[in-house]
C-alpha cells in the first residue's frame, strides 16, 4: 500500500448546526506538550477547567465537569446515572434531540411519557403539567435549544412543574452554553450536559456536565449499578474530585482546548456573548426578510445561534449548500426529518458570529439564489447589517 500524502484539511468557514469556528489560540493550545493525566500540573487544570464550567453554566454545583465524549456522551452520561429501569420519565419531544432523548432513556429500561411539539416549535409548559398528572415522574427532560429546529423552549415555568411534581429537571443545553442565557442554579436545574463544539468554539471530544446535590444523592442511592461503566457518575465523581482515583485516560490536548475556550468565554464575558450572538442573529433575520425569506422557528422563541432559514419553493436547498461548500468554503447544515428539503440551518455560533460572516455568508448566498431564479436584492440586503 501507498503511504498517502499528508492530510491537508481545507480551509472552511463553519456556519452550520456545529462544528464551529475555532479561536487560533485554541488550536495552539492543542499543539502543547502531552502530559500524564494524573501529572500534578494536568490535575491543577482540571480544577481550573471545573471552576470555569460553573461560571459558564451559572451554577455552584460540585460535580461539574466534562464528560470524555461529546454531547450525545453527556446525554447518556444523565440518563444512565438518573434513571433506573421502571422509572418514569417525561421528555419533551420536538425535533431530533428530543428523539435522542426517547430512544436512550428506554434503553436504560425507563417508561417514558413524550411531550410532543412540531419542529420547529417549543414544548409548551402546560402540555407538561398534563403530562405530569398521567404518572409519577423521576425525571423531566427537556432540549433547551433545538439543533435541529431552531428553537428555545423557555425553562423556568417547566422546572417549577417538575419540581412540584417531586421529579429532576435535566436539560441538554448543547446548543445554548455559551450562545444564550444558561442559569443552572436560578432555574433550579438538577442535570445539565452540553458539547464543546458550538458556542463554546472548542473542537468536539467533551460533553460538560454538571449534577445538583440532589442528583448526586439519586445517584448514589440506586438499587442497581450503573450500566454503563465507562459513564458511571459514582467512579467519575472520585477522579474529577479530590482523590483524583484513576478511572481512565482522560483526552489531554482536548482538555487543553477547553481550558483555552472557556478562558476566552469568560474574557469576553458572558453577558457579552449573548449580546453577540443575539445581535448577529437580528443582523441576519433583518436582512433575510429583505430578501423574501423567514425563520422556520417559532416567533418570539428562536436561537440567536442556529437559524432554520425557510427554503423558497422552486430552489433546490442541496445545491445551495453544495454551491456554497464547494465554492465559497461555507459549510451551512440541512433539514432533518420532517423539515429535510424545507430548511437551510445557518449557525452562528461561538467564534462564528461576527458580523463579517454573515455579510460573507450572505453575499455568497444571494449571488447563489439569483443564479437559481430566485431573483433577491443583494444591496438591500447586505445595507441590513
Amino acid at each position: 500500500m501507498q503511504i498517502p500524502a499528508v492530510f491537508q484539511p481545507p480551509f472552511r468557514l463553519l456556519m452550520g448546526p456545529g462544528p464551529s469556528d475555532v479561536a487560533p489560540s485554541v488550536l495552539k493550545a492543542m499543539s502543547g506538550p502531552l502530559l500524564g493525566h494524573l501529572d500534578p500540573v494536568f490535575v491543577g487544570m482540571m480544577e481550573e477547567i471545573k471552576i470555569m464550567l460553573r461560571q459558564v453554566f451559572q451554577t455552584q454545583n460540585e460535580m461539574t465537569f466534562p464528560v470524555s465524549g461529546t454531547g450525545s456522551a453527556g446525554m447518556e452520561f444523565c440518563f444512565v446515572n438518573l434513571i433506573e429501569p421502571g422509572d418514569e420519565v417525561v421528555i419533551g419531544v420536538n425535533g431530533v434531540f428530543g428523539t435522542r432523548m426517547v430512544d436512550v432513556a428506554e434503553r436504560c429500561g425507563a417508561r417514558v411519557v413524550k411531550v410532543e411539539a412540531p419542529w420547529g416549535q417549543i414544548i409548551d409548559p402546560a402540555k407538561v403539567a398534563e403530562a405530569l398528572k398521567q404518572c409519577r415522574p423521576k425525571l423531566v427532560a427537556i432540549v433547551h435549544a433545538e439543533t435541529s429546529t431552531g428553537a428555545l423552549t423557555p425553562v423556568e415555568e417547566i422546572s417549577r412543574l417538575a419540581h412540584d411534581a417531586g421529579a429532576m429537571l435535566l436539560l441538554d443545553t448543547v446548543t445554548s452554553l455559551g450562545g444564550c442565557p444558561v442559569k443552572i442554579d436560578d432555574w433550579k436545574v438538577d442535570a445539565v450536559y452540553s458539547g464543546t463544539q458550538k458556542c463554546l468554539s472548542c473542537p468536539p471530544g467533551l460533553s460538560p456536565v454538571s449534577f445538583s446535590a440532589r442528583a448526586m444523592e439519586v445517584a448514589r442511592q440506586r438499587k442497581k449499578k450503573v450500566q454503563s461503566w465507562y459513564l458511571d457518575v459514582n467512579m467519575l465523581a472520585s477522579y474529577w474530585g479530590q482523590e483524583r482515583v484513576y478511572h481512565h485516560t482522560a483526552p489531554i490536548t482536548m482538555n487543553y482546548a477547553l481550558h483555552e475556550a472557556l478562558r476566552l468565554v469568560l474574557l469576553e464575558g458572558l453577558e457579552a456573548r449573548w449580546r453577540r450572538h443575539r445581535d448577529n442573529h437580528t443582523a441576519l433575520r433583518n436582512a433575510l426578510e429583505v430578501m423574501g425569506l423567514g425563520l422556520a422557528s417559532q416567533e418570539g422563541h428562536q436561537l440567536w445561534q442556529l437559524n432554520a432559514v425557510t427554503v423558497p419553493a422552486g430552489i433546490d436547498e442541496a445545491a445551495v449548500r453544495r454551491r456554497l461548500l464547494t465554492e465559497f468554503n461555507i459549510e451551512i447544515g440541512a433539514g432533518l426529518g420532517p423539515l429535510k428539503g424545507k430548511i437551510w440551518r445557518v449557525g452562528l455560533m461561538g467564534e462564528t458570529s461576527s458580523r463579517a460572516n454573515v455579510r460573507k455568508f450572505l453575499t455568497a448566498f444571494c449571488q447563489i439564489l439569483n443564479e437559481g431564479g430566485y431573483k433577491v436584492a443583494t444591496d438591500a440586503a447586505l445595507a441590513k447589517l
